[in-house]
């Protein structure tokens, strides 16, 4: 089975190593347009397989297409990183060419694979494959949850001085600051959330979660890589093992939670088919209207990008 990476630059290359170190794919195909990158990134981490003990064999290649052939999961990290002071917004113009570009060159040599948004805007990156990719909405999905709950989480574990393992949390919406975190649906080790942390203190941590991107491009001047790399990275799993896990992702909404054709955060059921399930849990009324709020702040960037006649 193989798995392709299309972007070998730092969360690619981040996803790849995951990927590999678990051991569930026989080829990691890593493909980028900067010559030697890729080819360079690959042979570093098969090099290291003998230390770390995994047989995934990886491939570097340039540009050439033709290497991906017949992946059963294609993971799309290309394009621009953030810079101190850009919004995710103004990255649209440039990586929606190159997610448009990148999603057709998939399709045509991968036409059965299920494709994994990464590139940011993550939103509205996930509509652009999406059209360009004329599939399933089962087929087409972004990682934001993942990443967005597991900062969450880590949070929340710090505050607390618990295991982060022991917590369970579910975040909705768009990926950036108009996300839903939920106290509500978040335990720790099946104990709710609220009945440990007093208000005022879960709700700086919701509020840092929401500006959790900016936090790091602000430190590093370029946007994180460790952990959304090993999240998209635990959806490639979930996918080729068939494991069925809960996973809030970008997919596209026809109906559910009184929304249609938008692609937002929301709870689904990761398998081989990829998307099986998306699942709508009760909120209450504000909640409701974060979402209503959230969706809005997507689509209007969604309608940005249909104004560019792109597609």
């Amino acid at each position: 089975m193989k798995v392709t990476v299309v972007g070998a630059g730092n969360v690619g290359a981040t996803c790849a190593q995951m990927i590999a170190a678990k051991n569930i794919v026989q080829e990691v195909v890593l493909l980028d347009i900067k010559e030697g990158i890729s080819e360079g990134k690959a042979l570093d981490l098969w090099e290291a397989s003998p230390i770390n003990f995994y047989d995934t064999h990886l491939v570097g290649v340039t540009n050439d297409y033709s290497m991906t052939s017949d992946s059963e999961v294609v993971v799309i990290t290309s394009g621009v990183p953030r810079k101190p002071g850009m919004s995710r917004d103004d990255l649209i113009s440039i990586n929606a060419g190159i997610v448009k570009n990148v999603t057709a060159n998939v399709v045509k040599h991968s036409p059965k694979a299920k494709i994994i948004i990464v590139s940011n805007p993550l939103d509205v990156m996930t509509y652009v494959a999406y059209k360009t990719a004329k599939k399933p909405r089962n087929e087409v999905m972004g990682m934001a949850g993942i990443l967005d709950t597991a900062r969450y989480r880590a949070f929340i574990a710090e505050a607390l001085d618990v295991s982060p393992r022991d917590i369970q949390a579910l975040l909705m919406g768009g990926h950036g600051d108009t996300m839903v975190p939920l106290p509500r649906y978040t335990t720790v080790a099946g104990i709710p959330v609220t009945e440990l942390i007093d208000e005022e203190t879960l709700n700086a941590i919701v509020n840092r979660t929401k500006k959790g991107g900016g936090e790091l491009v602000n430190l590093m001047g370029t946007s994180a890589w460790y952990a959304p790399g090993s999240a998209a990275a635990q959806m490639v799993e979930a996918i080729v093992m068939d494991q069925k896990r809960i996973f809030p992702c970008c997919v596209r909404l026809e109906g559910e939670y009184n929304l249609n054709e938008m692609f937002v955060g929301a709870p689904v059921k990761l398998g081989k088919n990829g998307v099986e399930q998306i699942i709508e849990v009760a909120l209450n009324d504000d909640e409701k209207q974060l979402l209503i709020d959230s969706s809005k702040a997507v689509k209007s960037v969604m309608d940005i990008f249909d104004g560019m006649n792109i597609l």
